[in-house]
């Protein structure tokens, strides 16, 4: 037999990936500037929360900007403070201390009292607008919040990682495409205030979708044909339709563009599938070299990935239920 070097190292690779207590990385910011009077601003700043941690970031505008009292509270996942700013806002620029050692965007929306609407995305890389200078449309970057939300947010990535591995290659594209056609009937409603559920049930619900899908995995591993290896689009949809409103939950953090609600959805929506398929797509490809070279111990190897895949959501389904009722 091979030496199992592949197995360890797929095994810690999937631990680090696992290790994050909380599963949702990408919490985008969002500052709202709404022109009351020629020279006064009302500023909206939604600051993202990472668990316990509040990231530090700070607005900074320019130099003859003079900030009124303040006030705060935590609502979900964010930070909202508001105060008033006294200045016209037509020179200089404003910047989000912090960001550029960030992994996540800020939405920046700018509405004077003529109707005009200034919007930009932040980035780490450009953590800054010049206000002399017109603001590129902000549409395009919930495509990249989509993206970013699968491939960053690892509950998600995890849960797909295990649809992977419960599924035959030739039932991929019917449970692929149940656990979408299911998210998205679920996250249109949600964002779009038509449905509302708790987010704490809905990240234990998600929580455990994992380890179910793990454990599936392992038993047809074993041998075992359960309704879930014989018909997985059932197991896929009934998960999707929650994993949805976790979707929502990135949405909510920042809300949708003033007049392009459903563009933006559809965005987001389309990036969460480019995410979607680029991680299956990696894991199918990854999964055809190593058999091509005829490990011994390929066949294990997926038996750790899995058992690693329920790890993770056993441990997050605790650790959210715990939170849930304040144990500890």
């Amino acid at each position: 037999m091979r030496p199992l070097w592949f197995v360890a190292l797929l095994s810690l690779i999937l631990s680090l990936m696992a290790a994050p207590a909380s599963a949702h990385e990408v919490r985008p910011g969002y500052l709202e500037l709404k022109q009351t009077a020629p020279a006064t601003f009302s500023v909206t700043w939604k600051q993202p929360i990472l668990g316990e941690r509040i990231l530090r970031l700070q607005p900074i505008f320019p130099a003859e900007c003079t900030a009124g009292r303040e006030t705060a509270a935590q609502v979900g996942a964010a930070l909202i403070r508001r105060f008033e700013l006294a200045c016209p806002l037509g020179t200089g620029e404003i910047r989000i201390a912090g960001l550029e050692r960030s992994l996540t965007d800020v939405f920046l929306r700018i509405e004077r009292v003529d109707g005009s609407v200034t919007a930009h995305v932040l980035r780490p890389a450009a953590p800054s607008l010049d206000l002399a200078r017109p603001a590129g449309a902000p549409l395009a970057a919930y495509v990249r919040i989509g993206i970013e939300h699968i491939l960053l947010g690892w509950d998600h990535l995890l849960f797909v990682t295990g649809l992977v591995l419960l599924v035959r290659p030739r039932q991929l594209i019917a449970a692929a495409s149940s656990f979408t056609l299911a998210h998205s009937v679920t996250l249109s409603l949600a964002t779009l205030g038509h449905v509302s559920l708790p987010s704490a049930p809905v990240e234990i619900t998600i929580a455990l979708s994992i380890l179910l899908v793990a454990l599936e995995a392992l038993r047809r591993r074993a041998g075992h044909e359960d309704l879930s290896a014989r018909f997985p689009w059932l197991i896929a949809f009934g998960f999707g339709l929650i994993h949805g409103f976790g979707f929502a939950g990135a949405l909510s953090e920042i809300g949708l563009p003033e007049g392009a609600q459903a563009w933006a959805l559809l965005l987001f929506n389309v990036g969460v599938e480019l995410g979607q398929l680029a991680l299956i797509a990696g894991l199918l490809a990854a999964g055809l070299a190593l058999k091509r070279l005829r490990l011994a111990a390929f066949e294990p190897a997926l038996r750790v990935c899995a058992y690693v895949v329920g790890i993770a959501g056993a441990y997050w389904s605790i650790e959210r239920t715990a939170a849930l009722f304040q144990i500890g």
